[in-house]
């Protein structure tokens, strides 16, 4: 089977011929029918500061993926052939397209501790775009952020995440507001139902919000956060954007913030946005590309020419 691996830091991708997985005991084989690409795999090609966080070189990225179990390994019991599934990232059984071949391949071998259920309702293409984009965001602003009715809320960043992350705000019943640079995407945030969207967090009035969460995190965007989140609100930092940020102490400190870092999710973060997804009250804006277009999309996305979540579809 033919998959894209990554070899080093600043090389292109290779196509290579790989065999075909057989299920081990206690795991499952399952066909890829859609993949995200994300800003990691952007990072993951580009930042030398990466490599620490692969289990393995070469792999065969692909973080988020959802399909079809083809096979099944002696003891597993609790799924079958023909199920559908996605892979949660951050179980013991490890992170597809680090600890093992991911998603930019067609077939994956997984522990059954990664899988979670895909309804019916949902499909393949938002299946996949929840077990990364939808659980890191359901996460930051549920678990990590505490957001809850009536908060006001920033969202920094409407790429994949944020306008996931903005979605999920305003189905709690906060007050949303987004900083975006992207003037053209806008009116996305209105239709989320944010009310309102300017270029930068330090736009909105000093003091304004309760909880910010910062899906980009280029470094000033997390600094400018802190400096004008409420007296004892809170910063979520997610986006990867940069690997370092410089905070004024000051703001800080007389703010009184709590900033708080936040990766990834759980299986329980996956199955609530599959609720939302299943219940029609939250449709992520996506781009499918080919697998033969792999390495063209992730160029695009590290130009920022996509808009919502990039997912490369099998079917």
């Amino acid at each position: 089977m033919k998959s894209w691996r990554f070899t080093g830091t600043n090389e292109p991708l290779q196509l290579t011929e790989l065999p075909e997985p057989i299920a081990a005991p206690g795991q499952v084989v399952v066909d890829v029918k859609a993949a995200g690409i994300c800003h990691t795999d952007v990072g993951i090609l580009t930042d030398p500061g990466w490599m620490t966080m692969l289990a393995q070189v070469p792999v065969t990225l692909g973080h988020e993926d959802a399909g079809v179990i083809s096979q099944v390994g002696e003891g597993v019991n609790d799924f079958h052939v023909g199920d559908r599934v996605a892979i949660c990232p951050t179980t013991p059984a490890g992170c597809p397209g680090s600890s093992f071949d991911g998603g930019f391949g067609p077939k994956i071998m997984v522990g059954t501790q990664a899988l979670v259920r895909i309804p019916d309702e949902v499909d393949f293409v938002n299946g996949a775009a929840a077990t990364d984009a939808g659980m890191t965001s359901y996460a930051a602003v549920v678990r990590r952020g505490g957001v809850k009715a009536g908060d006001k809320v920033g969202i920094i960043g409407l790429g994949g995440l944020g306008q996931i992350g903005a979605r999920v705000a305003h189905l709690l019943g906060a007050e949303v507001y987004v900083a975006e640079i992207k003037e053209d995407i806008w009116p996305l945030a209105k239709e989320l139902g944010a009310l309102d969207a300017r270029r930068s967090i330090k736009d909105y009035p000093k003091g304004f919000f309760d909880v910010i969460v910062d899906f980009a995190g280029f470094g000033d965007t997390t600094a400018d956060a802190v400096d004008v989140v409420k007296l004892g609100g809170v910063v979520v930092l997610v986006g990867m954007g940069r690997l370092e940020t410089t905070i004024d102490s000051k703001s800080l400190i007389v703010n009184q913030c709590d900033l708080r870092g936040s990766n990834g999710g759980t299986p329980d973060d996956i199955r609530g946005i599959y609720e939302l997804m299943r219940t029609g009250k939250l449709t992520p804006v996506t781009t499918t590309v080919s697998f033969d277009e792999v390495p063209e999309a992730i160029e695009r996305l590290e130009r920022g020419e996509v808009v919502g979540r990039l997912v490369i579809s099998y079917e």
